[in-house]
């Protein structure tokens, strides 16, 4: 049965446990959240001494799962629960006896199957045990780009409701899609660290904190170039881009992808018949302290003139992954890109 984290947890932490859990994707984040909340409350630690196992699937002799099989077969020591917890089991390739079990599960079983990367559905067996009503079945897919800025947003609005005298300044969440990446872990890791890291007595997070905590500078990065050329500042947008070039962290593949995503947004922006705040904001699904910049670029860069800088960061990308362009350096790929579009 294919499951949603939030239920999955929901039922967890009402101490309703299903007999299987197979937990799987290219994004561990919520796999691993859901593994640790097993492995550290479905037992007491008394009971977890004796009725806890973890097995790591390259461990498994003949690569075969029926060992955990057997042990998710036998009877809690303590006369209780008993969790089976199988770790990178990708590398496990018989699961003969996995589908054999499906017709006899110990209900007293919570068995865990942690499988890093998504099973391969050809096989019969994993068919079975998707759609197995005692089976809950969690995949987790990494997010997309353009993903990750509203997942921050949504998760630092469920971090000040639980924690509400700590604040956020909306560029934040910007900074930390643009220079961390997709990785979920790694950015709520860097989240808590700008949390514990902040002085005494300061409870808003802002960007001079990021760039003492997480190494992201305030003034040259992606924000503080598309703030230059939304305002048509020539002389900052060129200090901030040789900066980017001049820097071995600052690919300029990776720089121009926030430009395109905001020259994308502002096109839709341009046509649609509603511009108030709350709509453009649920729209675009940005911010809705972003809003003021659409309507700012929107002024400086009309729709024909938008279109035509989707076409130059297009042919930027192009030539930096070697596509009519046989020699050009960064820097000066990034001169020609930001006078066409000021221009």
């Amino acid at each position: 049965m294919i499951a949603k984290y939030n239920d999955i947890m929901t039922a967890l932490q009402a101490d309703k446990y299903a007999p299987i859990y197979i937990l799987c994707g290219d994004e561990p984040y919520y796999s691993d959240r859901v593994y640790e909340y097993i492995a550290d409350n479905a037992l007491d630690p008394m009971a977890r001494e004796f009725d806890q196992m973890v097995v790591y699937g390259r461990d498994l002799q003949g690569a075969d799962i029926s060992p955990v099989i057997g042990a998710a077969r036998g009877y809690a020591m303590m006369g209780g629960r008993k969790v089976v917890i199988v770790r990178e089991a990708q590398a496990i390739k018989k699961w003969e006896a996995l589908e054999a079990y499906l017709s006899a599960i110990m209900e007293q079983t919570v068995l865990v199957i942690c499988y890093n990367g998504k099973p391969d559905k050809r096989q019969g067996v994993w068919k079975k045990v998707q759609d197995h009503p005692q089976v809950v079945w969690l995949q987790s897919d990494k997010l997309r780009d353009y993903e990750v800025e509203r997942w921050i947003n949504s998760y630092l609005a469920d971090y000040k409701a639980a924690h509400p005298q700590i604040s956020f300044d909306p560029k934040v969440a910007s900074l930390l899609a643009d220079h961390i990446g997709t990785d979920l872990s790694a950015i709520v890791g860097a989240l808590q660290k700008l949390i514990d890291g902040r002085p005494e007595g300061v409870n808003t997070i802002d960007a001079a904190l990021v760039e003492r905590n997480i190494g992201i500078s305030k003034d040259f990065n992606s924000i503080e170039l598309q703030s230059a050329i939304i305002k048509g500042d020539l002389v900052k947008a060129n200090r901030i881009t040789q900066y980017f070039a001049s820097s071995k962290d600052h690919p300029m593949i990776r720089e121009t992808a926030p430009l395109f995503s905001f020259f994308s947004n502002l096109l839709m922006y341009h046509y649609l018949p509603n511009k108030s705040q709350a709509n453009v904001a649920k729209e675009l699904g940005i911010n809705p302290y972003f809003v003021r910049d659409y309507e700012t670029a929107a002024k400086r860069y009309p729709a024909g003139k938008t279109f035509l800088i989707m076409g130059y960061l297009r042919d930027t990308d192009a030539r930096l992954k070697g596509i009519n362009n046989p020699s050009a350096k960064d820097a000066d790929l990034w001169k020609e890109l930001i006078y066409k579009i000021m221009h």
